[in-house]
């Protein structure tokens, strides 16, 4: 089979990661754990309807340090989501796709989820609420 002599197509082990490809990548992973999260929303409000017993430990799950970091983790997710969406509809009128635009969105995106996600999170914690 004169197949097995033929280049391969370069894939992930070829090329280095770049801001573009990993902010994309980590685009539709975050669509993909906000989805996910929703199963904790309706199993919350499902456990209000359901009355106190239940509600009481949905809380008390959701309170623990895994239910905390799930929390967190969907947090982070929700503002990722969120600005990158911004940055995409800015893409549609066709503004920032220069090279150096791209990697300052980019970047802005990330560090703004990071900061928007702990000030809420800072907030929660110190009993400041929502």
């Amino acid at each position: 089979m004169a197949a097995d002599n033929r280049p391969l197509s370069p894939h992930l082990q070829i090329y280095r990661p770049q801001i573009t490809s990993v902010l994309s990548i980590l685009h539709r992973i975050t669509g993909v754990i906000l989805s996910l999260g929703i199963v904790i929303l309706v199993g919350w409000l499902a456990a209000a309807a359901a009355g106190d017993p239940a509600y009481e430990m949905t809380i008390g799950l959701l309170n623990s340090l895994p239910g905390r970091l799930l929390l967190f983790g969907w947090t982070l997710a929700f503002f990722y989501h969120f600005l990158n969406g911004i940055r995409h509809l800015e893409w549609d009128t066709g503004r920032g796709f220069g090279i150096p635009q791209v990697v300052r969105s980019g970047w802005t995106v990330v560090i703004l989820a990071a900061f928007l996600t702990l000030l809420l999170w800072g907030r929660l914690l110190m009993g400041g609420g929502a």
